[in-house]
């Protein structure tokens, strides 16, 4: 297990390291980082000055030593959208993609293993389930977060479908709405945070979550129709310890494995939700630097977007290994 991470870990900083130079060519090649800050009617001789101010008129290994020299330094640079370091915005937005992310994670594999369970129950009506399943999970996020608005917000009003909270911004550390107002034991804001997370997260969570049921059931089935499960009952365990003890363990690699997959669907759905209902996060200031031309802000989300994918994937490497040894002899 030791030297199957030890690998694991190596190919990540390789992957890791490809992806930084990556994100270092198109924050230079993808568009005039001068011309966004000058504007397009600047004179020549701005442009030429603003290029060896910022070290553009360097041989581009210059430039990629000076980019990873900064880059330690988390000087990040200048944002053309907001005129503020992009250092500031992203402290200031990584907060509240993180804990969209996590509570789209948390509900997706909620999801997953509820519906894997209605899944594999025999019943008249798993025909009519199997098609509702298929239907969600080809849904795109937009359409559901729209479908969610119209249905809990406008004519239920039962959830808020815009910002973080009703209170305003948190005096906690984290930044984290529901995790500060429990810390700071202010449960109305714990709870009201909570309730502006509820769409968005499911809107981003429902597509990953059915997929994720249905390669979970599809292993619950088989591990429940083999002969260790068969094994078990015969010796007097109850359904329910059978699949406790036998079939999720045995089922959970697959799962895993997607959910992994999962993960890019769910960081393009974030982005996609956050301007549905204006969440402030990093989705939402992505969106706006696109909209800016400021290449070298989209470079830099882009990196850390990448970044968490790979280190996901990574995590959920390593869980395989624990799950099932067979990965670790692969």
């Amino acid at each position: 297990m030791l030297r199957f991470t030890v690998r694991r870990i190596a190919s990540l900083i390789v992957v890791l390291f490809a992806l930084l130079v990556l994100v270092f060519l198109i924050s230079r090649y993808g568009g005039d980082p001068v011309r966004g800050y000058l504007g397009a009617n600047a004179s020549a001789d701005a442009v030429a000055a603003m290029r060896t101010r910022l070290g553009l008129d360097q041989p581009i290994w210059v430039q990629f030593a000076d980019y990873l020299s900064r880059l330690a330094r988390l000087d990040l640079g200048t944002s053309l959208a907001t005129r503020r370091p992009v250092a500031a915005e992203l402290a200031q937005r990584i907060p509240a993609t993180a804990e969209l992310a996590l509570w789209t994670v948390f509900f997706s594999v909620l999801i997953g293993i509820l519906l894997a369970r209605v899944y594999t129950l025999k019943s008249r009506f798993s025909g009519v389930l199997r098609l509702i399943l298929f239907s969600a999970a080809s849904a795109p996020a937009f359409l559901i977060a729209t479908g969610g608005v119209l249905i809990f917000f406008v004519q239920l009003h039962w959830l808020p479908v815009s910002g973080r909270t009703g209170y305003g911004p948190s005096t906690g550390l984290s930044g984290m709405y529901v995790l500060d107002g429990l810390l700071t034991g202010n449960l109305p804001y714990a709870m009201d945070a909570l309730r502006h997370l509820i769409l968005p997260a499911l809107a981003a969570s429902l597509g990953p979550g059915v997929a994720l049921a249905r390669v979970l059931a599809d292993g619950l089935s088989t591990s429940l129709r083999s002969a260790y499960a068969r094994t078990a009952r015969s010796l007097g365990e109850t359904e329910s310890a059978v699949l406790r003890r036998h079939g999720l363990r045995n089922a959970a690699s697959p799962a895993l494995s997607l959910l992994g997959v999962q993960v890019g669907m769910m960081l393009s759905s974030l982005v996609v939700v956050e301007q549905i209902f204006s969440w402030n996060g990093l989705g939402q200031f992505l969106v706006r630097a696109i909209g800016g031309a400021d290449t070298a802000t989209v470079a830099t989300i882009s990196l850390l977007l990448g970044a968490f994918y790979v280190v996901v994937n990574a995590l959920v490497d390593i869980a395989l290994a624990v799950v099932d040894p067979r990965v670790r002899l692969s």
